[in-house]
């Protein structure tokens, strides 16, 4: 016997193609996977026929066979090509960046910072945060269920089972009202049942909880890379704010000891009341900036104190300048292929695209006879002291076939809303891949605006100062009036605040590049990301 006419292979293959056709011709065709051959073709008996069928069917899995959506066919980000290297400017925040492109992103990468107080708060919050606690909580608990969901569907139950009932016979069943007795009852047994998996429901129930682990895992590397860029974005901008509120309070002091001389001049009648008046104007006008910003200052302080898992008034917070930080100069661009497979977001979009394309097969299944095989072997007697004896033994096999007649539509309705559930999940994976995209694009021209804008900044900043330099000195020469000394001043106190806020941008935006990019979680160097995988 061959096998083009082995009956074994024939029957498998007339429902394998019987079920499958059920499924839409759209999974299928983004689902197909290739045959496997079961049996090799060979002569066998009735009897070893009948015994192999339902092992033989068990290769038929109903449902669309899964494999993740290819990525976007591009080759970048932006519809322009990005320069070399970034603009530069003065100072340790103007320096260039390089893009590197296809150059792998570490771990730890906010090591490229050279800020020792930074590695040190993320170490702290990556062992004490309450969200990657409960992250790695919850990847498993998801590993438990899919134990339990592998044990309980694919392996044979056994159960032990120990009774001692005391129980009134009553004889009128057998047409015997007269005979009454009361009777002990002692039973011990051990009982076997197993559910033929022959459609596959099983394992696309236990395949669907597998994606669930996979999508918490996936979870827990998105918690660990936001709490990193939230972190470095919060250090950075508690830098920022320090340096506005610095430069504010200087700018203060100059216009108090402008206010003074002004006041001096008033006395000796050499302006009038309307200047000093002014003046005083714009000091009120410039400290009444520093409570908010102070105020930033400390709602700053807090998140990252309870970032990093301590309370907002946490003593050991280290205090963070823009002098602190080193601005990353290469800077390692993963390639659009590769994006899907390190953002978490998308591996986790992908997973929930796994499990409802399983839980299709599982729907499918259920509308199939399903087939349960059972044996009990026990004893039964009237007393304990009987209960184990030869002729007290007990047994019981059997086999159970349930086929679905008539459930009001149910079942087929529920196939249905599995589909639907995977076209929704296939539609927000799509999203999520775009937004991913997005993300990026909008990090890389936001990084090449910084280094050109933080350029113009300090060109604006220091003609500023020397206008304000040259002002000061003609005024008190008496070449200008004191309305043109005004307005040099607050041209001045625009552009420190502008610059301290460029500064700022470069170190933030380079934060929100690399965590667009996925973070380098896969190349995992710390202890406290070994839960990830």
């Amino acid at each position: 016997m061959t096998k083009d006419n082995n009956p074994l292979y024939l029957l498998r293959d007339l429902l394998c193609a019987a079920l499958r056709s059920a499924a839409p011709p759209a999974f299928i065709a983004r689902h197909a996977a290739p045959r496997t051959p079961l049996l090799r073709a060979t002569r066998l008996p009735a009897a070893a026929s009948a015994v192999l069928l339902p092992v033989l069917l068990t290769g038929c899995m109903v449902g669309p066979d899964y494999r993740t959506p290819a990525p976007p066919a591009t080759d970048s980000y932006t519809t322009t090509p990005l320069p070399d290297q970034t603009a530069s400017a003065p100072g340790a925040s103007g320096v260039p960046q390089h893009f590197a492109t296809g150059e792998d992103i570490p771990a730890a990468w906010w090591s490229l910072y050279h800020c020792e107080p930074l590695d040190t708060l993320v170490r702290k919050a990556l062992a004490n945060s309450p969200n990657i606690a409960s992250a790695r909580a919850a990847l498993r608990q998801s590993r438990e269920n899919l134990s339990a969901q592998f044990g309980g569907s694919l392996l044979p139950r056994v159960d032990a089972q120990l009774n001692a009932t005391r129980e009134k016979f009553n004889g009128i069943t057998f047409g015997q009202p007269q005979f009454t007795e009361d009777l002990n009852l002692y039973n011990s047994s051990v009982s076997v049942s197993y559910a033929l998996d022959i459609w596959g429901g099983a394992r696309r129930g236990v395949e669907a909880a597998r994606s669930q682990v996979d999508y918490q895992r996936y979870q827990l590397q998105g918690a660990w890379l936001a709490l990193t860029a939230n972190i470095v974005t919060a250090a950075v901008k508690e830098a920022s704010l320090r340096a506005q509120i610095e430069a504010t309070e200087e700018i203060a002091t100059e216009e108090a000891s402008q206010l003074k001389v002004l006041r001096q001049q008033f006395e000796l009648g050499g302006i009038g009341k309307t200047d000093v008046l002014t003046q005083q104007t714009l000091l009120a006008q410039t400290r009444a900036t520093l409570p908010p910003l102070r105020q930033q200052l400390d709602q700053t302080r807090h998140q990252l104190a309870v970032l990093s898992g301590s309370p907002p008034n946490d003593p050991t917070l280290p205090e963070f300048r823009l002098a602190m930080f080193s601005l990353p100069q290469t800077l390692p661009v993963s390639v659009p292929s590769a994006l899907v497979r390190q953002r978490p977001d998308i591996l986790a979009a992908d997973a929930t695209l796994h499990q409802a394309s399983a839980q299709i097969g599982v729907a499918t299944a259920n509308m199939y006879p399903q087939i349960t095989l059972s044996a009990s072997w026990g004893t039964q007697s009237l007393t304990p002291a009987e209960l184990f004896r030869a002729e007290s033994t007990v047994w019981a096999i059997g086999a159970g076939v349930l086929q679905p007649v008539f459930r009001g539509g149910q079942l087929l309705a529920e196939k249905r809303a599995a589909v639907a559930a995977y076209e929704q999940a296939d539609a927000q994976y799509r999203q999520t891949v775009l937004l991913a995209f997005q993300n990026v694009a909008d990090s890389l021209r936001a990084l090449d605006h910084d280094a050109s804008g933080l350029r113009e900044q300090t060109d604006a900043w220091q003609s500023a100062s020397d206008a304000l330099d040259m002002a000061r000195g003609q005024f008190k020469l008496g070449g200008i009036s004191y309305l043109s000394l005004l307005v040099t001043q607050r041209q001045y106190q625009q552009t420190v605040v502008d610059l301290a806020q460029a500064q700022a941008a470069r170190y933030a935006d380079t934060a929100a590049l690399f965590q667009s990019l996925g973070g380098g979680w896969w190349n995992d160097p710390l202890p406290e990301s070994a839960a990830v995988q």
